[in-house]
């Protein structure tokens, strides 16, 4: 398997000179999907959870609702410049084969869709609703998640370059971590395991993202009937009119003892005499 980081030499200016070192940084490259030999999307990537990705894939897509319906994953060949098997084409085999054909993916921001369309698709291909209820969290747990993901982005920590996404319980267990050079990898990453591990729908589980909510992770959230999404940073106007329009609770700015809540705050439970937390 390809590596996950490789070393680059840099030149390091700082007000008390210049130094010339090797540096560290994530790995991107390639990774092809194909279906039944047929290439079906190009994604950039870093090495790693290929199987995984691609199931949170195909399901984020609406082509596949359950892990039986990829029969097998294979690595096709190829090559490096100094011989080595690139890990970088994966073909798929379906239990229902489909028609491979181009098509705008709803995670590509494609030209022409307006957000009313992104809505409208996300909700007709949806294969599990989110209901009422669901992963009740107390704020406090909430608050420390993003620490817990933290702790454990250990690429993070050697290349200060890759996103994170994790699963998490009510209770602050962190199920699943992954990370990737896309944040919509490392959460493809995530939401494919939980699918593998039949968690999914997973209306008891809580996502968590450490930079910024956007529409396309929203998306995916609902697509594995995921309840609650919880972002470091700031999320985008269509990621709320998704949320809310899914029945997604979404909480992003999770930074610290503090946090804004979006849509559907009912599943966030504040600490007595600590409801300061919900912004």
């Amino acid at each position: 398997m390809s590596r996950v980081t490789a070393r680059r030499r840099m030149r390091r200016i700082s007000p008390t000179g210049e130094i010339q070192r090797p540096d560290t940084l994530a790995v991107e490259e390639p990774l092809e999907i194909r279906i039944g030999g047929e290439s079906l999307a190009i994604t950039m990537r870093t090495p790693g959870n290929d199987v995984d990705l691609v199931h949170g894939f195909l399901l984020s897509e609406g082509m596949i609702g359950v892990a039986e319906e990829i029969m097998a994953a294979r690595y096709c060949a190829g090559t490096d410049d100094d011989g080595r098997q690139t890990y970088n084409v994966l073909d798929l085999t379906l239990r229902h084969p489909i028609p491979v054909r181009p098509k705008n993916f709803l995670t590509t921001g494609a030209c022409g869709l307006c957000g009313k369309t992104a809505l409208d698709e996300v909700r007709t291909l949806s294969r599990y609703p989110i209901a009422e209820g669901g992963a009740v969290v107390d704020t406090q747990v909430l608050s420390g998640m993003p620490d817990t993901l933290r702790s454990k982005q250990f690429l993070f920590e050697a290349t200060g370059g890759l996103h994170a996404a994790g699963l998490f319980t009510t209770d602050g267990t962190a199920l699943a971590v992954r990370e990737d050079i896309g944040r919509h990898n490392a959460v493809d990453k995530v939401i494919g395991w939980a699918l593998r591990q039949n968690l999914v729908p997973a209306r008891d589980l809580v996502l968590i993202v450490s930079g910024r909510a956007s529409f396309e992770l929203v998306q995916k959230a609902t697509m594995a009937g995921i309840p609650m999404l919880g972002a470091v940073s700031a999320p985008s106007s269509l990621a709320v009119d998704l949320a809310a329009d899914s029945g997604l609770t979404l909480a992003a700015f999770l930074r610290g003892d503090t946090m804004n809540v979006y849509t559907h705050p009912d599943r966030i439970v504040a600490t007595p005499n600590d409801t300061s937390m919900l912004a």
